[in-house]
């Protein structure tokens, strides 16, 4: 029995460098895009690594690799996953980038460093009470995006525009969230150029000095109209099962 292991499990790690190796070139093809794009514009961009469904020991190389910045769209599934991981890496960055309920903002602002999808006066409140609650037992401070319903549609979630001014005046006069600027999700197969063009103004009326937009179709076009945060899964992390959404 033991010379019938032996194989299998030299496969199997030949499998998993391979499958390693694969993720690492992946997600150096999208790094040197973000690296032209600093040369061409002088601007940084934060590429975050979109790792929902995919369990830590795939995550592993990148960190290994020097990446610091993943996003998770659930609370719990980033909790089982990354909690821990902080202890040995403890320049990591969390990015919620999902729809977030609000009986999950303390749990949320514990565990992550960024929230992307703020887009409701509730959250916005909820929010609050959790960074209150929990910033005098972390050094580490919340930043957040407001999500914008850039393309109108009902079906998605995601501040309206002709909503966002008030939206904005209660996060940040009433809540004292630190609000650093919008996110959106352009509609689906349609292009996204006027849709990023439209939150980039948006922000600049606002004050605000980033953008979350981009993704793994269309983030080299997000970054030409300054997103200043692009959220990539499948172009680095592969293909999900079809039974995860």
């Amino acid at each position: 029995m033991q010379a019938e292991k032996s194989p299998r499990s030299k496969q199997a790690r030949e499998q998993d460098r391979a499958q390693d190796e694969a993720l690492l070139q992946r997600f150096a093809v999208v790094d040197s895009t973000l690296t032209e794009h600093r040369k061409l514009c002088s601007a940084e961009a934060v590429l975050v690594v979109v790792t929902k469904t995919f369990p830590l020991p795939h995550v592993l190389p990148l960190l290994s690799h020097g990446h610091r910045h993943f996003g998770e769209n659930r609370v719990q599934e980033a909790h089982e996953k990354w909690h821990g991981v902080r202890e040995r890496y403890p320049d990591l960055c969390l990015h919620a980038i999902g729809a977030l309920q609000s009986n999950k903002a303390l749990q949320a602002v514990r565990l992550f460093d960024v929230i992307h999808s703020l887009d409701r006066p509730r959250l916005a409140y909820a929010l609050a009470e959790a960074i209150a609650k929990t910033s005098t037992k972390t050094s580490r401070s919340v930043s957040c995006f407001v999500q914008v319903n850039i393309g109108s549609e009902p079906q998605k979630a995601g501040v309206n525009l002709e909503e966002l001014e008030s939206f904005l005046r209660c996060c940040r006069e009433e809540c004292a969230l630190p609000i650093v600027g919008l996110m959106c999700l352009p509609p689906h197969g349609e292009t996204p150029a006027p849709y990023c063009a439209l939150l980039a103004k948006l922000a600049g009326e606002h004050g605000l000095a980033q953008l979350s937009m981009g993704m793994s179709d269309d983030y080299a076009e997000a970054l030409a109209f300054g997103a200043t945060h692009v959220r990539v899964g499948s172009a680095i992390m592969g293909v999900r099962e079809k039974n995860h959404k």
